[in-house]
């Protein structure tokens, strides 16, 4: 599997309460570690069983070393992980108050860098890989290319289309066609009806926000609500896929825990509702722990939850 991704250093501190302007808090925990789409994509995937290859950029700095050594103790291969010498490694500072709730900054760096030319280099595990996982919140030449040889290849495509770096989010979020190609969309809801251009955005109107996107070209599109569930839209249907009850902790990390059990499970089976439902259970045990790479959660505890759903 090939998982194309922007790179972070993640700075998380948990506290009693998110301080307002101007105040001043005491932290209770520190976590400090690589993150961002491209990581947790990757990793998750990994504790999956997948064989895994990160594309992404970080900077000429000592996170740097940081990150590819974290990433290649879990298994995620960094060959294709490119350097920007005169930029620095992305980071996010994120502070996580009692509830789990989160604020965070994020600064993009060497992920601003990411060019379509990196991705010309890594054509050749694109085009052996079973599954392109692939984050929009890069420069949009280099997703474009990403997806583009993908296809060339005939390899599935699995697309979040985060708004792309070089766009505001004053802009209307107008995608290119290659995005539409893609096998499978996982837009939130927010995304979905953005790229869609509807006004009221609800688990109601999902249905018809994905099969717009359906009959945009898109394989399925896979809309994630939260706790609230997932819809499920493709030309067989629309299905609602319930959200898994747990006790929240952090949210940090559930999107990326999804994305990259969902692309594992599609790499071994072609049953994009049975993927939801792995993927699923995997978002609800990330928000089970603090941190991100830190709360994704291995197959076991995937397939364990699962069990219990089922028992119950």
């Amino acid at each position: 599997m090939v998982v194309v991704g922007g790179t972070y250093v993640d700075m998380a501190i948990r506290c009693g309460q998110i301080p307002s302007p101007g105040q001043t808090v005491t932290g209770l925990i520190l976590s400090y570690t690589a993150t961002g789409p491209g990581p947790n994509q990757a990793v998750e995937a990994a504790l999956c069983g997948c064989e895994v290859y990160l594309v992404s950029k970080v900077g000429g700095d000592p996170f740097a070393q940081m990150v590819r050594a974290g990433l290649a103790e879990l298994n995620v291969n960094t060959d294709y992980v490119y350097t920007a010498k005169a930029k620095n490694t992305g980071a996010v500072v994120t502070l996580v108050n009692a509830k789990g709730e989160n604020a965070g900054c994020v600064y993009s760096g060497a992920n601003s860098a990411l060019l379509a030319q990196d991705i010309d280099a890594a054509e050749q595990i694109i085009s052996q890989a079973d599954v392109c996982l692939i984050h929009g919140e890069l420069p949009q030449e280099a997703v474009s290319a990403a997806i583009r040889y993908a296809k060339l290849h005939s390899r599935m495509v699995i697309l979040n289309p985060a708004r792309p770096m070089e766009q505001s989010p004053q802009e209307n979020s107008v995608l290119p066609l290659e995005y539409f190609s893609a096998d499978v969309l996982i837009p939130n809801l927010g995304e979905a009806a953005d790229i869609t251009e509807q006004s009221l955005a609800n688990v109601r109107t999902a249905k018809l926000i994905g099969s717009d996107l359906v009959a945009r070209g898109v394989g399925a599109a896979v809309i994630t609500m939260g706790r609230r569930g997932c819809m499920v839209v493709d030309r067989n249907g629309a299905d609602h896929i319930p959200a898994f009850e747990v006790e929240l902790v952090d949210q940090t990390g559930r999107g990326d825990a999804f994305a990259g059990a969902l692309a594992a499970y599609c790499a071994v089976k072609d049953d994009i509702r049975e993927a939801v439902k792995f993927a699923s259970a995997a978002g609800a045990l990330a928000c089970t722990k603090f941190g991100s790479i830190e709360s994704l959660p291995s197959k076991a505890d995937i397939i364990q939850l699962l069990q219990k759903e089922d028992a119950g």
